[in-house]
């Protein structure tokens, strides 16, 4: 069994890291570096054609993003992290799913700059809250079109702003349908090309 499919299947079943426990924690955290250690994309950055598109997360420690579900009634459905190369944009997309017709979206805007070939320091400039049947959210191409088409969302969209922000994420492993990164905070990602 290679390591990206022993990765796979040990995240498989934890939903994106809320079921697991910190024995599993520490085992998927082994089986994260042994797969970094292979990574084939050295230099994630300019690997456009690679990095370009939308990613669905499959596992964090991201306490922030976990920490979602823990309204009464919703549950985290799917999570992307859409990635615009041209503008330098990062898009984070939660869809929150429960109580018929009140499902949600939370989301984030955000602009990078390169700071090495596998690392950027993100700037978040606006966050969205909002139920899907208000915001009209179809898909999540269609949501992020309007959100660069600058349209506004009822009930809660607010600029965020830039002082003290000091967010990076590093992209430590790339190939054609996985991204693995590492957090400023010390969170890890595992993503699948969506």
């Amino acid at each position: 069994m290679n390591e990206k499919t022993q990765l796979l299947g040990m995240i498989a079943g934890k939903n994106r890291g809320i079921l697991a426990t910190e024995s599993d924690r520490l085992e998927i955290a082994v089986a994260i570096e042994r797969l970094e250690a292979l990574n084939p994309t050295p230099h994630p950055l300019t690997a456009t054609s690679l990095l370009e598109g939308n990613w669905r997360l499959l596992y964090t420690t991201s306490k922030g993003i976990l920490g979602l579900e823990r309204f009464p009634g919703f549950k985290l459905g799917q999570i992307y992290q859409a990635i615009r190369l041209e503008g330098s944009r990062i898009y984070n997309i939660a869809e929150i799913v429960g109580i018929p017709f009140l499902e949600g979206i939370v989301s984030v805007a955000a602009s990078f700059e390169p700071v090495s070939d596998t690392r950027v320091k993100v700037n978040f400039n606006r966050s969205i809250i909002g139920l899907q049947k208000v915001i009209n959210y179809q898909s999540l191409n269609q949501f992020i079109e309007a959100i660069e088409q600058q349209k506004r969302f009822p009930p809660l969209d607010f600029p965020i702003t830039r002082s003290e922000q000091k967010g990076w994420l590093e992209v430590t492993y790339l190939d054609q349908d996985m991204r693995l990164g590492r957090g400023n905070e010390g969170n890890v990602f595992v993503l699948t090309k969506n």
